[in-house]
């Protein structure tokens, strides 16, 4: 029956083959035409109409049965290359016999060449700064050409200038409940080769630091309907950083890990064993490590590493008077206090600018005091510009740049009526659909627990920061919590004393539960801002206690350190 929409994505075409509709077998699209008289109407296919996808169990092809829509496309226009004619002529999409030659020793037949549309052609590459002769990896998303990766002789890539970043192979997935994702084209090629069709590859390979999965965020339709992703990367340092960002985008509990004994991936392997073999690595998958299950082999790798290295760097924001006093892990939760208007908000927005400039980190703010939505936003922009735009700049090459860095790296979420719940289901949607790292709960007592079991405050507190913790554990994501303290008292002067951690309803609650606990506290007559260390879990992370001082830049909004220039006026006698 027809239907508007299938497997998370909107039917574009129903039934493209003009198949009998409703019937489970029939003939197929592909090769039925191809077969002698007397078989062309054999039924040597099966259609599952409601996966949208047909099986030939002659040729051992599969073949969508309808046209698809993306839900989630991106808003961001995007250069498109030249569309091949569907009529292309030679063996392989060009492909001469010197290349045919090369695929061969890969253990590359011309018929998965040609299923898989690679191409030839020649192409300017910027690293010999010449035309060379290339191999086209041609990423279609239905019948459209999205992109193409050249590979020149010498193992030089590049992809179409301008043109969106989505998985190589993407159409192979829809319709199975089942993928393969791999690091690299000849990946893909090797088990198409082995008879898996259902496997993609990214489309830059994996790089040491960069999270800025943009590829995951413009496909990330397509896996809402995988019971099961079988991750085939690479074992290097930055496969492992790969692979660890797959599973907090897409899930843990549907993620399997592929073993390739002593072989880099899946294209060595087949060369060095056989089709067969290949296969069977995708069957033996295992499961990710169960969540709250921990054995040794789960985790040897980083008992291994802290053997050799002790204690890993926390992650720093980029000023350094800050840097030299405080450091994070993910998987954590900062609590900031200070008196209002102490610049709480704004030296939390300071923070994760420096956490976007230093690691790519995105961020996702629940922030009812920084309404409305757009004066937030400008605030950011300034942060990220380094100064104050002015009417002549929109429009700019500088306005179209910071604008879309902002865009692209920051959510706001907005809601009539904040809860926490809410506020954490929007948050776990953005770490899957755009990978944000930070989440900003701010302040928390206008985003309630309206779950909460118990009316006692401190019980309150505890179970609120737990939910915090968890998503931050599950997500491995930073999350921030400004919170005001309740009572503020004054000194003898008159003078508002420094708020802690205990100054906050639940106080007791607030500092035993967090990781770390910062102030930001506003000294208006000597015009600076001082950030406290409150509380560090780690101490390898900072110093409970130590401070540092800043000026407020109006222009830009940002945090300018501060140089301690107070002399030490006990010179010594011979001075």
């Amino acid at each position: 029956m027809q239907t508007t929409e299938i497997n998370g994505f909107v039917i574009d075409e129903f039934n493209i083959h003009k198949l009998e509709t409703g019937k489970k077998q029939g003939t197929c699209p592909l090769c039925s035409h191809t077969r002698k008289p007397k078989n062309q109407k054999l039924k040597c296919a099966s259609y599952d109409w409601e996966r949208g996808l047909g099986t030939c169990h002659n040729c051992n092809t599969s073949f969508q049965l309808h046209t698809y829509q993306r839900k989630g496309a991106s808003e961001r226009v995007y250069v498109r290359p030249d569309q091949p004619d569907p009529e292309y002529p030679g063996k392989a999409y060009g492909l001469d016999d010197k290349v045919l030659k090369w695929f061969e020793t890969r253990g590359i037949s011309p018929e998965t060449l040609l299923d898989l549309k690679v191409g030839q052609g020649s192409e300017w590459m910027p690293q010999t700064g010449k035309t060379e002769n290339t191999i086209k990896f041609q990423y279609f998303m239905g019948d459209q050409l999205i992109n193409v990766k050249y590979r020149d002789g010498r193992k030089n890539f590049k992809l179409y200038k301008g043109a969106e970043k989505v998985f190589y192979n993407i159409n192979s997935i829809v319709g199975y409940d089942t993928c393969i994702i791999t690091e690299g084209e000849m990946d893909v090629l090797a088990f198409h080769e082995a008879g898996v069709p259902n496997v993609i590859s990214v489309p830059n390979g994996a790089t040491l630091g960069n999270n800025n999965l943009d590829y995951l965020d413009n496909c990330i339709d397509y896996f809402e309907d995988k019971e099961k992703i079988i991750l085939a990367i690479d074992k290097d340092e930055a496969g492992q950083m790969l692979q660890q960002e797959m599973v907090r985008r897409l899930g843990a509990e549907v993620c399997y890990i592929v073993d390739f004994d002593e072989c880099k991936d899946a294209n060595e392997y087949l060369q060095r064993y056989d089709k067969q073999k290949l296969q069977d690595c995708v069957n033996k998958a295992r499961p990710y490590p169960l969540e709250n299950v921990t054995t040794f082999k789960d985790i040897e790798g980083e008992v291994t590493d802290f053997v050799k290295h002790g204690f890993k760097p926390g992650y720093q924001i980029g000023l350094n008077n800050f840097d030299e006093i405080f450091s994070t892990y993910t998987g954590q939760f900062i609590t900031v206090t200070g008196i209002p208007s102490s610049g709480k908000s704004d030296f939390v927005d300071q923070m994760v600018v420096g956490y976007n400039n230093n690691y790519g980190w995105k961020t996702a703010f629940a922030s009812p005091e920084n309404a409305p939505t757009y004066l937030h936003a400008h605030k950011l922009m300034r942060k990220v510009w380094g100064d104050m735009p002015i009417v002549s700049d929109i429009g700019s090459n500088k306005w179209k740049q910071v604008a879309n860095h902002v865009n692209d790296n920051f959510y706001f979420i907005d809601m009539d009526k904040y809860d926490l719940e809410s506020v954490l289901r929007k948050g776990a949607e953005l770490v899957k659909r755009k990978g944000i790292k930070c989440l900003v709960i701010d302040p928390y007592n206008k985003i309630r627990d309206v779950n909460a079991a118990s009316d006692d405050v401190n019980r309150y507190t505890m179970d609120y920061l737990m939910k915090i913790e968890t998503f931050a554990k599950k997500y491995d994501a930073l999350v921030f919590i400004v919170a005001h303290p309740t009572k503020m008292q004054r000194d003898q002067n008159g003078k508002t004393q420094e708020p802690n951690m205990y100054n906050i309803k639940g106080g007791g609650e607030w500092y035993d539960a967090s990781y770390h606990g910062l102030l930001v506290h506003r000294d208006y007559e000597a015009k600076n801002t001082k950030v406290k260390v409150l509380k560090v879990k780690f101490q390898n992370l900072g110093e409970n206690g130590a401070e540092c001082f800043f000026t407020w830049e109006p222009k830009s909004g940002s945090f300018v350190p501060q140089v301690n220039t107070v002399s030490d006026d006990s010179s010594l006698p011979w001075e």
